[in-house]
């Protein structure tokens, strides 16, 4: 009620418009009966307003499509008037589910093939909407953010384009290197953490679990999840610990350089519940080697939290991981496509983002601040004092 009577203060931006690719059209729902539910206790007076015009609907979501041609080319349809709305399009480049036809041949689309669907339906809105904001939880291409030797700054260019294209607002998750928003200085870019959504189902699905020095610890993969760990281990005030990837530069193997072993840099972790926290599990070999290493230093349960969960290499070496104890659970959000076989792991918790998006979206549609949601500190300081009791 506090949430609604202050946006209430604030009039929307322009009408809000969502529109959810169908990569992403599940997610999308839930984000819209979020909505729908935040604003259902619009006071009548506000509901009159003229500046809260067709401001409490039952529905958001603005239906689309890219149809494709036998050759494989496509275009971007909307299917309703967008005219004068702020519109929020949201995409999931990572779902390697959907398929389409070229001459003949199935092809599962690939994070380019959603890139060029997303801004096919940028450029059937643009010039409509009264601002186009974009919602890409795993940004596009961003683990080629940085450029060695003659390589190509994809991730940089990426963002420039969407700009060019009269994109106002990039919001996404955990972004492998944030600082990618320097390529586009002028423009809004935001990348959210699903901390107090990690810690809630942590909570939920493992209620013995005690949040202190003497039975936890917090452990980052590499030296790159650092400030995840940091974030972590100070809020909870417990210690934490690092693995340094000790890589072979002489060689490349699949694009990077393979790795040669972990070394632990950190305090002793025997008989200490762990949570590894990182921003991605793609084939899960560093991620299921750093958990191995844990046990074999007698820690006892070992948690791992990631914000995108890929599983490039299937769920055979989780399968067994699991039944030999290196892990307990795996939390993962829904922010990127999950196999159904997923779901059906006794290891496996989805952290569901829906509701946060929801709030993302509500709030950046009044124009107020979202400090508070960029920053859940206070939210989970109050989930830990709930848990204590």
């Amino acid at each position: 009620m506090e949430k609604i009577k202050a946006l209430e203060k604030t009039p929307p931006f322009a009408p809000l418009k969502i529109v959810a690719m169908e990569s992403c059209i599940d997610l999308g729902r839930k984000i819209n009966d979020y909505i729908v539910s935040f604003r259902s206790g619009t006071s009548a007076d506000t509901k009159d307003s003229p500046s809260f015009l067709n401001y409490c609907t039952d529905n958001y979501l603005v239906g689309c499509s890219c149809p494709r041609f036998g050759s494989g080319e496509a275009k971007g349809v909307l299917k309703e008037s967008i005219r004068g709305a702020d519109l929020f399009i949201m995409t999931d480049v990572c779902n390697y589910s959907l398929t389409y036809t070229v001459n003949g041949h199935l092809n599962h689309m690939s994070p380019d093939d959603h890139y060029q669907d997303l801004k096919r339906i940028i450029a059937a809105a643009t010039g409509k909407a009264r601002r186009i904001n974009v919602i890409m939880p795993f940004l596009y291409e961003s683990r080629q953010h940085k450029r060695t030797n003659r390589e190509s700054l994809d991730c940089a260019l990426a963002l420039e384009e969407l700009t060019a294209m009269g994109v106002s607002n990039i919001i996404t998750f955990d972004a492998h290197d944030p600082r990618v928003q320097n390529s586009i200085p002028l423009s809004g870019f935001d990348s959210f953490s699903p901390a107090y959504q990690f810690m809630k189902a942590l909570f939920r699905e493992v209620p013995d679990i005690i949040p202190d020095k003497e039975h936890l610890m917090i452990i980052s993969p590499d030296e790159g999840a650092m400030h995840r760990a940091v974030y972590f281990s100070n809020i909870l005030e417990v210690d934490m610990g690092m693995f340094y990837k000790r890589r072979d530069y002489s060689t490349i193997v699949n694009g990077k350089n393979p790795i040669v072993a972990h070394e632990f840099l950190g305090d002793d972790v025997a008989g200490k519940d762990v949570i590894i926290i990182d921003d991605m599990i793609s084939s899960g070999g560093s991620m299921l080697d750093t958990a191995k290493q844990l046990k074999e230093r007698k820690a006892e349960r070992v948690f791992i939290c990631t914000t995108f969960g890929l599983f490039t290499d299937g769920f055979d070496k989780f399968d067994e991981y699991y039944e030999k104890g290196f892990i307990t659970k795996v939390i993962v959000t829904n922010l990127t496509y999950l196999p159904p076989e997923a779901l059906e792991k006794p290891y496996f918790v989805t952290a569901d983002m829906s509701k946060f998006l929801a709030i993302i979206i509500d709030s950046l549609n009044h124009d107020t601040t979202i400090g508070a949601v960029l920053s859940p500190t206070d939210k989970i300081h109050a989930l830990l004092e709930k848990y204590k009791k």
